[in-house]
């Protein structure tokens, strides 16, 4: 890990002008890149207080060996080339958003000699039109199905193309109404084209004038008594209207806008986006984004921005309207940068506006995308934890990371919980095959000499927990002994430990699976396949020390830092550094964070009792309510004691007296027996 000082640039060779700077790891990768109105200050907030810094910057600074900065004209062009470059190098403490799912599109391949219609993922390609997005993708090929019924457009691969092609007979698609046929020659490529630049009207949401053609053929199929036709052209005018219907109106007609909002958490953070056309909710597409760098929301709107629209090919699709849940501090340069995008693919100087809704129905639509993207957030976690095959994955990269000797089937994590040294407690939190198993979690209070300091603590908790399980598993072994004693009378005498009650301590005579597997299920005799605690070096080392004091020394035992999200290992000097993207990180990351979340529950409920109890607590007949009148009305037990008979009379509802027992119950003396 390098020190960031010895990389450190002169503060007077920074410029103090607009650029862009990458940091670059000791092998010539490019770890981050980042942009900047004034290059000098943004340069030495990274090195004026290292140790200030937020975890993930703190990893970043330590793993570049050198930083490297442009100079450019404006922010403007500071976007662009911080795009340029983070599409480049892909640089791994940068934001990057990826797709929850891959999205289909409608498209028209316009720049072949017979365009197709066809559902495509991936990469959008010049010349080509696209609709969509489309979800999910169901929809899209119903879309297709029916309207091919009324532009009978090809939609076949270019293999099928050449074979009907060279055979001289039509697909079955051909045969069946819902395809021109070129390949045969039963409609010219002028007339196949013009077919396929109505369908491309109709998906554009410009229907009126094919409606209304199809709505006069269909009279004059009436009129001259040809009611097959007529049927059929009724029957296309069905299919139009079924295609519109599918997207309901959510706002006026004339409003093309994209809608993104967030949801996020400590580690990820998931978007969403509605793309509303014509008032209609024509698509939608959702983000995951591991957060590597402490940041804003509006920093993550610009990263989503220029991620999503940056690598759009068809940037005319880019609406007038892009509407967000916070502007990012330089939302002037890029609304100017989205406008050049538009200007690029030969819109002219289109006006975009790049705004938060405030009020209306606009407002209400970004809440119904956020809300959207908090269940993306959900739903995303929750698959990780439950999709056996992630889990199995995630187990078995972490046994061979660790150099574990047995599958890691159970995993018990230990945190500790204090407010300066005062109501400290412990957690144990469990997962069995990759799953929490609540029902085993276990909470601990740290007493006397224990709650000095947090490896005290831990060593202490490590102690009792693993006494608990030799004990246990002791008894466990003496009642399997008695069970399969062939002297019903032997195997009748067994007591029940002490503490216990006669049912815990009593069990089914000559039944080995009833009698340990109760006691297990019960106690601590289970023990697990790998411990880890929270924190790092000191913390995993005194774990070690613990176990290795009452003779276990085969159970693996493991830290993960938070700062970093370093893995440590007992006795070694160096953390062993997980990929971020690897799912053995997620699974440690995940338990870490669900003992530390039973930790600060226990350790709240302690807090809360403590500080309910007061020095007038034992007063005799000083309820709660007027104890509180009491507290208020002083401000603390300190002052009251100062307090004369009449002041504390002074307490609305306060009798004499109550008064003078308060007064004699702060003044009284020590009992010896207390001293």
């Amino acid at each position: 890990m390098a020190d960031p000082s010895s990389y450190r640039p002169k503060t007077g060779e920074i410029p103090t002008t607009p650029g862009v700077y990458r940091f670059i790891d000791p092998h010539g990768r490019v770890v981050y890149v980042g942009k900047a109105k004034n290059l000098r200050s943004r340069l030495n907030s990274y090195f004026a207080r290292v140790n200030t810094l937020h975890p993930k910057t703190y990893a970043m600074v330590h793993a570049a060996a050198s930083v490297e900065w442009t100079v450019v004209g404006s922010e403007l062009e500071a976007i662009q080339l911080e795009y340029t470059w983070i599409k480049q190098h892909a640089p791994r403490f940068n934001i990057m958003y990826r797709d929850d799912k891959s999205y289909p599109y409608l498209a028209v391949t316009m720049n072949e000699k017979y365009p197709r219609v066809q559902v495509m993922r991936g990469d959008k390609k010049p010349g080509v039109k696209y609709f969509g997005p489309f979800y999910p993708a169901k929809a899209i090929r119903e879309t297709v199905d029916t309207m091919l019924r009324v532009f009978p457009v090809r939609s076949c691969s270019a293999g099928v193309f050449k074979r009907a092609k060279a055979s001289g007979r039509p697909c079955l698609l051909g045969y069946i109404g819902k395809c021109a046929a070129p390949c045969v020659g039963q409609i010219s490529e002028e007339d196949h084209r013009k077919l396929a630049e109505e369908f491309c009207e109709v998906m554009a949401g410009r229907p009126g004038p094919h409606v209304k053609r199809i709505e006069n053929q269909m009279k004059a199929a009436v009129a001259e008594l040809r009611y097959e036709d007529a049927g059929r052209h009724r029957d296309d005018l069905e299919a139009i209207r079924r295609v519109f219907e599918r997207n309901a109106v959510v706002l006026s007609e004339d409003t093309e806008a994209d809608i993104f909002a967030f949801a996020e958490d400590e580690l990820e953070a998931a978007a969403q986006v509605f793309h509303v056309r014509q008032g209609r909710i024509r698509g939608q597409r959702g983000w995951v984004v591991e957060k590597v760098e402490e940041t804003d929301a509006g920093a993550m709107v610009e990263q989503l921005l220029m991620q999503v629209y940056g690598s759009m090919a068809d940037t005319e699709r880019i609406p007038p309207e892009v509407l967000v849940p916070a502007l990012p501090d330089n939302a002037e340069e890029m609304t100017a940068w989205l406008r050049q995008l538009r200007s690029d693919s030969g819109e002219g100087r289109a006006q975009i506006s790049l705004r938060v809704p405030q009020r209306g129905d606009k407002a209400a639509l970004l809440g119904t995308v956020q809300e959207n993207a908090a269940q993306a957030l959900a739903l995303h976690k929750s698959r990780r934890n439950s999709d056996i095959t992630t889990r199995s994955a995630a187990l078995r990269d972490l046994q061979e990371a660790l150099g574990a000797a047995e599958p890691l089937l159970r995993i018990e994590c230990f945190d500790i919980s204090h407010t300066s040294g005062t109501n400290v407690v412990a957690s144990m939190v469990v997962l069995e095959d990759g799953l929490s198993k609540k029902r085993d979690y276990r909470r601990f209070a740290i007493k006397g000499d224990a709650a000095r300091d947090d490896t005290s603590a831990m060593y202490d908790v490590i102690t009792r927990r693993f006494a608990r399980h030799l004990k246990d598993q002791a008894q466990s072994e003496a009642a399997v002994e008695v069970a399969d004693s062939s002297d019903p009378a032997e195997a009748a005498a067994g007591e029940p430990a002490a503490g216990e009650s006669a049912a815990d301590g009593a069990s089914t005579v000559g039944t080995k699976d009833s009698t340990v597997v109760e006691r297990e299920a019960e106690r601590f005799a289970y023990p697990p396949s790998l411990v880890v605690v929270d924190g790092g070096q000191p913390q995993v080392n005194v774990a070690r020390q613990a176990l290795d004091d009452l003779g276990i020394t085969d159970l693996p035992v493991v830290g993960l830092a938070k700062r970093l999200e370093e893995v440590w290992l007992p006795g070694d000097d160096f953390p062993l550094v997980l990929p971020r993207s690897s799912e053995a990180l997620y699974m440690l990351q995940r338990i870490r964070d669900e003992a530390h979340r039973f930790a600060i529950a226990y350790h709240r409920s302690k807090r809360s009792k403590a500080m309910t109890a007061s020095a007038l607590d034992d007063v005799p007949g000083l309820g709660s309510s007027r104890r509180a009148a009491v507290v208020a009305h002083f401000g603390s037990v300190a002052n009251l004691k100062k307090a004369s008979l009449e002041e504390i009379i002074e307490v609305p509802g306060m009798g004499r007296g109550t008064a003078q027992k308060i007064l004699d119950h702060l003044h009284a003396e020590t009992p010896a027996a207390e001293v």
